[in-house]
């Protein structure tokens, strides 16, 4: 057998939690084919994960935990761990989300990544990632998604182009499982969804996927994505700007209920989506 990868524990949280990780499982006296049967994982997982290579989730690193008396302390780690799933100029991004009182969202052409279905995730992520970085991806954007699921939820503000629903991505089934979470979602008391239609004449404004972060202490601020490339926004001036497009935006757009009624009519025509 090859000798396990040397890493530097002080290179990342991943090498960090890696390094413990194979400490905790050498004084176990546990081999990686041992661990993985304990823990109903495959080996393979556990050499990945032992030399940073894929980002664990958290019901690995729980069952770690227990099997090798850790004392909590991988599940301490994961946290800072699962942040690595993220790309680099993302993770900032992903820290202020989970801080905001209220997220304003707007998207051209997709439904916003806080409440996509995660067969619905996959189609849109495998474009850029396959294999085993396209499953820590689609498994990152999920887990955004507990930010949604607490006792004091944000207030979300979605906005949705047309186009998002009826561009058919992943096909037909794909779309009528991520439509239904939409409806869903739409019931909530701290969610708003609109439609904006494809008539709309505001979109030569906002053109761009457009996110609009409050605190409750503290200045807002906007994430800009355009052509696969985002710019965090923080002066009061360009939130002020973002804010105002997206607010002419949300004045075209359908109420919230005629919002539900389209998305539930896409849902009962029998083939709304004719390409894959």
């Amino acid at each position: 057998m090859n000798a396990p990868r040397e890493i530097d524990p002080a290179e990342s949280a991943l090498s960090y939690f890696s390094s413990e990780l194979r400490r905790l499982r050498n004084g176990a006296g546990l081999s990686q084919k041992e661990l993985a049967e304990q823990v109903f994982f495959a080996v393979s997982l556990i050499g990945m994960c032992e030399t940073a290579i894929r980002v664990p989730s958290l019901e690995f690193v729980e069952r770690c935990d227990q099997v090798l008396n850790g004392d909590g302390v991988l599940t301490r780690l994961w946290p800072l761990v699962n942040r690595e799933a993220y790309p680099k100029n993302f993770r900032a991004f992903v820290d202020l989300e989970a801080a905001a009182t209220e997220i304003h969202s707007y998207d051209p052409h997709i439904v916003d990544g806080l409440v996509q279905t995660e067969d619905y995730a996959r189609a849109v992520l495998s474009r850029w990632h396959e294999g085993n970085d396209l499953d820590e991806k689609v498994a990152a954007r999920i887990r955004r998604q507990d930010l949604l699921e607490g006792d004091k939820p944000p207030f979300l503000a979605l906005m949705l182009d047309e186009v998002a629903l009826r561009h058919p991505v992943g096909g037909p089934e794909v779309m009528r499982r991520q439509l239904a979470r939409l409806i869903a979602i739409s019931h909530r008391a701290r969610v708003l969804v609109q439609v904006l239609p494809v008539n709309a004449s505001i979109k030569a404004d906002l053109g761009a996927h457009l996110t609009i972060l409050s605190f409750a202490e503290g200045s807002p601020v906007a994430l800009v994505e355009c052509y696969g490339r985002s710019q965090l926004l923080g002066t009061a001036e360009d939130v002020t700007r973002c804010r105002v497009s997206y607010d002419r935006g949300a004045a075209d757009a359908l109420s919230p209920e005629a919002s539900r009624d389209m998305i539930a009519s896409l849902l009962e025509d029998p083939s709304p989506w004719t390409t894959t």
